[in-house]
């Protein structure tokens, strides 16, 4: 894969390096945002779900990212936006305010989203097809690593120290724009197989990929912004308390992802897709009418082990796509995946104020559809039979250096 493959120079290597300094930003950024918006902001859930929308935005104009690789390169983008990513940490601490923290959260979000997009491109473009899944379970493992480290010293500074969230935002921050720049000077440049696309590519073939995308996008969006803010304002959890169920979780995460990637690659993307929304729907109602701290945690910890169940949507189309379609297809489907993103927030923010159980079995709904739609996919999924309600193709040829399905 590179010209350096017998030594610890390789792009896998420098796929989990990014990996890893990347939670130790935003896992703090989301461990202590609650509790920050709260008590130095006086957010209500009015302004947390529209914080939360502004976050996303970076995240829909994500298709623009095909522009900014007219000037660099897939592998210097990641950097650049890991090191935004981490600028953007290390100053929310210093503007406690409503308009301060939305502004530090598009930085912040800028960095991260764009990191997002390269990082899915640049695994499926440099991982052979029959390992991606595995890899991209790693990826997961290596990023809960780094969570878990932080989570620790969050609580440990929080709970025990005593440390003022400036501080606590400025050094996590700090880390991670360290990483980029030493990872950015000890790294070769990596070359890639295929050329890719310049522009946007938007293909009807890979509808079914894009409404996967979609739904999974909104989605995730019940659970980030409101899973956590149940926790907060109907359970009165503490930032040590968000700590420690952030820990135990990255801990799972450690212990299965990687062995959830095999799976993956085991009973195929149908499967898991089918095992993962069932749950979802079931642990979305949990939510709607928990009254039990202990069982919200439960439930709290199920949902963020299924978001590991996730890659098999990106394997899926890892196996359908033309290879030159990978760059810019991950920069659609991120706009696509936020298009629900950007105003889920805001808007179910406002029904938070009426009824919380709503967002929830709205959210139950949410993964109703996507259940649906994961069983259109097929078992084997590959160029030319991209869903179950075509015909299998006769033969199709590996696609020039990627192993055959």
């Amino acid at each position: 894969m590179s010209t350096s493959d017998k030594s610890w120079q390789r792009p896998e290597v420098l796929l989990y390096v990014m990996a890893f300094a990347v939670p130790l930003s935003f896992a703090a950024w989301q461990a202590l945002l609650n509790n920050f918006a709260v008590e130095q902001a006086a957010f209500t859930g009015r302004e947390i779900g529209i914080l939360q929308s502004l976050r996303e935005i970076p995240g829909f104009l994500a298709f623009a990212v095909v522009y900014v690789l007219l000037l660099l390169s897939e592998q210097r983008l990641a950097l650049l936006a890991l090191g935004l990513l981490g600028i953007g940490t290390a100053l929310t601490g210093f503007f406690p305010s409503v308009i301060g923290l939305y502004l530090t959260t598009l930085v912040m979000s800028t960095g991260y989203h764009y990191y997002e997009t390269m990082q899915t491109s640049l695994t499926q473009q440099w991982i052979p097809k029959a390992q991606a899944a595995e890899t991209f379970g790693r990826i997961i493992a290596v990023s809960s690593l780094a969570g878990i480290l932080a989570f620790a010293l969050i609580w440990a500074g929080s709970n025990l120290l005593r440390i003022d969230y400036l501080w606590l935002y400025l050094l996590f921050g700090g880390v991670t724009l360290l990483f980029a720049l030493v990872a950015g000077v000890l790294f070769p440049r990596f070359p890639q197989h295929t050329v890719q696309h310049k522009k946007m590519v938007v293909r009807s073939r890979y509808s079914l990929y894009y409404a996967l995308v979609f739904m999974s996008g909104a989605r995730r969006q019940i659970f980030t912004v409101f899973a956590g803010f149940l926790m907060v304002e109907k359970f009165s959890y503490s930032v040590s308390d968000i700590s420690l169920l952030f820990l135990f979780n990255g801990i799972l995460n450690v212990l299965f992802a990687r062995r959830i990637g095999r799976m993956i690659a085991r009973f195929g993307e149908r499967n898991t897709l089918i095992f993962e929304y069932s749950g979802l729907i079931l642990v979305f109602c949990g939510y709607a009418l928990v009254k039990s701290a202990w069982l919200a945690a439960a439930l709290y910890v199920v949902d963020h082990l299924f978001f590991a169940l996730a890659i098999s949507i990106k394997t899926y189309f890892q196996k359908i796509a033309a290879a030159e379609d990978i760059s810019a297809t991950a920069g659609v489907s991120f706009t696509i995946n936020h298009i629900a993103a950007v105003g889920i927030p805001a808007l179910f923010g406002l029904i938070w104020l009426t009824s919380p159980a709503l967002v929830f079995y709205i959210g139950a709904g949410m993964s109703l559809v996507s259940l649906l739609l994961s069983l259109l996919v097929p078992r084997h999924p590959q160029p030319g039979q991209e869903t179950r309600l075509q015909k299998p193709a006769a033969s199709v040829a590996p696609e020039p250096g990627r192993l055959p399905v």
